[in-house]
Order: C-alpha cells, then sequence, then structure tokens
C-alpha cells in the first residue's frame, strides 16, 4: 500500500465525469420511488433499479480513481499508477529525476485535438532494461523508452515548483535508502 502520495489525480474532472452517472442514479431512485407500489408500473420499478446500480457503480468507480495517487513512494519503489488494476512498482534507485514537459491532451472533441496541456516526465535510468517500455493506459500517460509521461489532464496541476518538490523528495528518497543500505 502507498505510504505516501506524490502526485495526486485530477479530482476535478473526475468531479465532473461523475456528473452523468450522479443525475443516472438520481433519476433510477426517482422512478423507484414513484413505481414503488404500484403493480402496474413494474417495468418503470426495474428500470428504476438498473439505472440506479448501474450509475452507483459508475460513481463508486470515479471515487476510486480520485483515492488513487499518479505517483506514490512505499519506502522503496515509486508507485505508478496510469489506469493499470494494480500500479507498477519501480525501485527509487532506477528512477532519476522529474521534468515538466508538454503534449496533447488526448481530450475528446474536434475543438480539444489541438489543445495541449503540462505533462510530467518520469526518467528512468537507461541501465535498467526492464522498466525501458510497460504497457499502460495511453488516455493516463505513456511508457516508452526509459520515459514515462503523465498527462496533466489526469493529475493535480502541474507546476515547476511541484516538479522541484518531486525532485528534492527523490534525491531525500535515494538517500535514506543509501544510508541503510551503508548500515
Amino acid at each position: 500500500m502507498t505510504a505516501e502520495v506524490w502526485l495526486r489525480p485530477n479530482r476535478r474532472i473526475l468531479a465532473v465525469a461523475a456528473l452523468l452517472p450522479g443525475l443516472a442514479f438520481a433519476a433510477g431512485c426517482g422512478l423507484l420511488l414513484f413505481a414503488w407500489g404500484d403493480e402496474s408500473r413494474r417495468w418503470l420499478l426495474a428500470t428504476g433499479a438498473v439505472a440506479a446500480a448501474v450509475s452507483l457503480a459508475g460513481v463508486a468507480f470515479l471515487l476510486w480513481q480520485a483515492s488513487l495517487p499518479r505517483l506514490g513512494y512505499d519506502g522503496r519503489h515509486l508507485e505508478v499508477y496510469l489506469g493499470t488494476a494494480k500500479p507498477v512498482r519501480v525501485p527509487i534507485e532506477v528512477v532519476e529525476g522529474f521534468l515538466l514537459g508538454r503534449g496533447p491532451s488526448f481530450l475528446p472533441g474536434r475543438q480539444q485535438q489541438q489543445t495541449e496541456v503540462a505533462n510530467l516526465v518520469v526518467r528512468l535510468a537507461e541501465r535498467a532494461g526492464e522498466w525501458e517500455r510497460v504497457e499502460v493506459n495511453r488516455q493516463f500517460g505513456t511508457w516508452c523508452g526509459h520515459y514515462i509521461t503523465i498527462r496533466g489532464t489526469w493529475c493535480e496541476r502541474l507546476s515547476v515548483a511541484l516538479v522541484n518538490r518531486l525532485n528534492t523528495r527523490l534525491a531525500e528518497a535515494q538517500q535514506a535508502l543509501k544510508h541503510e543500505a551503508a548500515r
């Protein structure tokens, strides 16, 4: 389990995404209340129950996504959450640093096709061949050629100050592991 969150998800976009299933849940509950106790409206009762259950599952999924960090640290590994069921756990000594970049937003719609967002780039050591490429959800980011790119659309607001804080924390974590190994 992640002991320390280094990069949070974009809770604003997840809240907006929860609006539609939230409205569907309310509509399903409304149908349930309307049809309750009336035998002639049994189909409305079933429709309301299905709509409420499916939309509640959607809201629960989005709440679960909002609770997961994009990057975490467990004391030995950088945990990368990019749409995979479990985090990808990269040994902290393989992580070389964090950079601020720009790239496409990959948001739906014709207007958004040219929109660029800030991205966080995690540089991994070339010597760690097993970390050169890992399959992740391309909507959240990419992992190719020892670089992990986290799309800014799906994480907290990126800034130079945040990247500096991540690099400082990385240096502290790597130093602590060196001291522990020297004992």
